[in-house]
C-alpha cells in the first residue's frame, strides 16, 4: 500500500515541504475543538492534527486505514494519554450513531472513490449539533491548472481520485445537502481549504 511505504517519510513533507500551510491547519482545527469534546479523527496519518486536537479536547479517537501511518502516529502521540489509535475505514465506520462531538477527516476527501459514503458515515457517528470538520488539499489552483507539487505525488502513487479548488469543494458539499458551508483556507505551497458544517438537530 502506497501510504504504508510512504510513512517513513511523510513527516518530511509535513514539517518540512509544506510546513507553512500544516502550520495554519493546525491552528485552523486546533481552534474548532474545545475542552469537553470527544473526537473522531480519521485518516490521522502521522498524527499531524492528532497533536494538536487531543491537546484540546477530552478524548481522542484517531483512526487510518494504513497500519503503518498508524504506527508512526503512536510514536509521535506518545506524550498524550487522551487519545486511542484503531484501524479503520473511512466508508466503514465501526462506531454507533451520534458518538461523538467533533469528526474531523483531515485531507483524505480527494483520494477516495466513494467520497459521499465517506461524508455519509462521518455525518451518522457525529452528534446532532455537532461539527464535521474536513481539510482537503486543493490541488488546482482557481485557474483549473493542478499544482505541479501534487501532480508530481500523484504520479508517484497518492491516487488523487478528485482535483479541488476552493470553490468546487465548496460545491461539493453544497450538492452533498449541506447548505451552510464555512471554508478556511491554509496557504502554503499545497493549500489546504478546511471545509466545516454543523450537523442538523433532530
Amino acid at each position: 500500500m502506497f501510504w504504508d511505504n510512504v510513512a517513513g517519510v511523510y513527516d518530511l513533507f509535513v514539517n518540512v515541504v509544506n510546513r507553512r500551510t500544516h502550520s495554519q491547519l493546525r491552528s485552523i482545527v486546533s481552534g474548532l475543538v474545545g475542552p469537553g469534546d470527544r473526537v473522531l479523527e480519521c485518516a490521522c496519518g502521522t498524527g499531524m492534527l492528532s497533536l494538536v486536537i487531543a491537546e484540546k479536547c477530552e478524548f481522542l479517537t484517531a483512526t487510518d486505514f494504513a497500519p503503518g501511518m498508524l504506527k508512526r502516529a503512536e510514536k509521535n502521540c506518545s506524550a498524550l494519554s487522551n487519545i486511542r489509535f484503531e484501524t479503520a475505514d473511512i466508508t466503514k465506520l465501526p462506531y454507533p450513531d451520534g458518538s461523538f462531538d467533533k469528526v474531523v477527516a483531515g485531507n483524505v476527501i480527494h483520494l477516495l472513490d466513494e467520497p459521499l459514503k465517506a461524508l455519509g458515515e462521518l455525518d451518522r457517528v457525529c452528534r446532532p449539533g455537532g461539527l464535521l470538520i474536513i481539510p482537503t488539499y486543493m490541488n488546482r489552483d482557481n485557474a483549473g491548472n493542478t499544482n505541479g507539487f501534487a501532480s508530481a505525488v500523484g504520479k508517484a502513487g497518492a491516487d488523487f481520485k478528485r482535483q479541488f479548488t476552493v470553490n468546487s469543494y465548496r460545491q461539493f458539499f453544497r450538492e452533498a445537502g449541506y447548505k451552510d458551508v464555512k471554508i478556511s483556507v491554509a496557504e502554503g505551497r499545497i493549500p489546504c481549504a478546511v471545509a466545516v458544517m454543523q450537523k442538523k438537530e433532530v
